[in-house]
């Protein structure tokens, strides 16, 4: 069989098929990115056995077959070319590959496709619902780098899709930060929900960014897949209860600050290098429409702090934060300003945009840390 494909458009489907590959694989053949050629359409597969990525491509092809070569070898030579065609020519008795550019000639060995794993391209039985890609791509932006790696509580390891009839909400946590994302424009027949993994999570995230489609999302108690244009994702759903995390979300907080959102951003991150590296503590003292924020290492004598205006006319305050957590939930947020909810030093703080964007409502959580003064 042979084809004729243009170099960027195979290099760009091979970079996000190489995030589905895993470094280390139990099967040597999941290292290989499988080419299933049917006259001028060609179609894509990689796979770490847990999570499949399949697209195709429009070609200029003769012939039918099945063959995979390694990921790694031919990804390494498609950066090298400039914009231009490339005819691909596969012997069909060896699985022999012979790249032909316009200056030279590039040759190796693929592997029989049939030995390729079969992997379901649409789930038996599936609940299906429609989101636009845009929307899916804000709400994994705003919760994936909230959810954990935590080998005794996997169910934490993903993010949760809680389904209604009327929205969907998402939720990641890792037990010291949490974030629920709620979206009103998109909804299901039935209520359901299943878990995401991270993994495939942020392979959607890479993916989505140039999408306008919309996503068929279908999902069975096992699995789960989403299409969109000539691309389809599946993979194995986290097994497991997620935790109740509306329960974990303090309701009816006194102390309320409203800052601009880039001020204490970069104020946190200023400060933030002098913290102790171990914890990452910083402190927040919260007085009448200013905040305090500091860090210290003791170890090695440094310090720092910055005081920034904000709008706060509730109880002098002392409460620390971890400082990491705290800049990426701020990085996350969109909004100029952001409201910050206190109850006391010793409970969750909670972070919120001062102004949703149309048809959403996000919450952060953000468990405190100890202060020695």
């Amino acid at each position: 069989m042979k084809f004729q494909v243009s170099s960027s458009r195979l290099l760009q489907q091979m970079q996000a098929l190489n995030r589905v590959i895993a470094a280390k694989n139990s099967l040597q053949i999941l290292e290989t990115v499988l080419f299933d050629l049917n006259g001028n359409q060609l179609v894509l597969t990689a796979s770490d056995g847990e999570t499949t990525m399949r697209t195709s491509i429009e070609v200029e092809g003769e012939g039918a077959g099945k063959v995979a070569f390694d990921a790694k070898r031919l990804l390494d030579t498609l950066k090298e070319f400039p914009e231009q065609p490339l005819t691909f020519d596969i012997n069909d008795q060896n699985f022999g590959l012979n790249i032909t550019s316009s200056n030279g000639n590039y040759s190796f060995v693929g592997v029989n496709g049939n030995e390729y794993p079969e992997m379901a391209q649409q789930l038996q039985g599936a609940q299906t619902f429609t989101i636009a890609a845009s929307t899916l791509l804000g709400a994994l932006n705003k919760t994936v780098f909230c959810t954990a790696d935590d080998e005794l509580r996997p169910v934490m390891n993903g993010v949760f899709f809680d389904l209604a009839e009327d929205k969907i909400t998402l939720v990641a946590t890792d037990a010291h930060r949490l974030v629920r994302y709620i979206n009103v424009t998109a909804h299901t027949d039935a209520p359901a929900n299943f878990i995401l993994p991270k993994k495939p999570a942020n392979l959607l995230r890479s993916v989505l960014q140039k999408e306008q489609d919309d996503v068929q999302v279908s999902f069975t108690d096992k699995n789960v897949s989403f299409v969109f244009g000539q691309t389809i994702i599946t993979c194995r759903q986290i097994e497991g209860r997620f935790p109740n995390y509306n329960a974990v979300i303090p309701q009816n907080n006194k102390n309320k600050i409203v800052v601009d959102r880039q001020t204490i951003l970069i104020a946190a991150k200023r400060v933030s290098v002098f913290a102790n590296p171990g914890t990452g503590l910083i402190k927040l003292s919260l007085n009448t429409n200013s905040i305090n924020i500091s860090a210290q290492d003791i170890d090695f004598s440094t310090s720092a702090e910055e005081t920034i205006e904000c709008n706060y006319d509730g109880e002098p305050m002392n409460i620390g934060f971890k400082a990491p957590f705290l800049i990426e939930i701020l990085a996350a947020v969109q909004s100029n300003d952001v409201v910050i909810e206190l109850a006391d030093p010793s409970k969750a703080g909670l972070i919120l945009p001062f102004e949703n964007e149309e048809g959403e409502d996000i919450v952060m959580l953000l468990m405190p840390m100890l202060l020695n003064d």
